[in-house]
């Protein structure tokens, strides 16, 4: 008998990835209100496993950006690992932030909404990502390749603002953008 339960979990771990794998590539193409039944169409289930999954549009938008940004946040201690300097680890994290602020078509709408369902959303960000970005300018700083006063939420909140992409102004803008705010903000070594 628990072979039978564990073969269940894992199908049904399999169909949530499929569906949040799904869901995310949606919202790229079509933003977060895209309807469910394209959700289901492309992760090759029906309408009901979704909600079953998910009863409500706010799960399945916290879900992905959850999944998401819990990716952003363990980039920033691999990079430092692995980049040559503080400052090259938090140019590349910023890319990744940048990359998930802009190809996340209806995130800022979705924040702003006042659904109740999606608060914990911008919560999980300030608690996650901030401390990710300050771990990076912490060491940016004490290589003294940044000025130790620049806190992690005003930069993350200045990208951001750099990240509103319109009809004249697309995401190589404000990666380019995101680029002169950084080198701004270095010290020379």
């Amino acid at each position: 008998m628990p072979e039978v339960i564990g073969v269940r979990q894992a199908q049904a771990r399999r169909t949530r990835s499929a569906v949040l794998a799904a869901a995310s590539a949606v919202f790229v193409d079509q933003g977060v209100q895209a309807p469910i039944r394209d959700i289901a169409e492309r992760a090759g289930v029906g309408v009901g496993t979704i909600y079953r999954n998910f009863p409500t549009r706010a799960d399945l938008v916290t879900a992905v950006y959850r999944h998401q940004i819990d990716m952003c946040t363990a980039l920033a201690p691999r990079l430092l690992e692995e980049s040559a300097s503080p400052f090259t680890a938090l140019t590349r994290w910023a890319d990744a932030f940048v990359e998930f602020l802009v190809t996340k078509h209806g995130l800022g709408a979705a924040l702003g909404s006042g659904d109740p369902g999606l608060e914990n959303l911008h919560a999980l960000m300030l608690e996650t990502l901030v401390p990710a970005c300050a771990t990076l300018l912490d060491a940016c700083a004490a290589a003294g390749e940044l000025d130790p006063d620049i806190t992690a939420y005003t930069l993350m909140r200045a990208i951001g603002n750099l990240c509103i992409t319109g009809p004249d102004y697309e995401q190589g803008d404000a990666k380019r953008m995101v680029a002169t705010l950084l080198a701004g903000c270095r010290r020379d070594a």
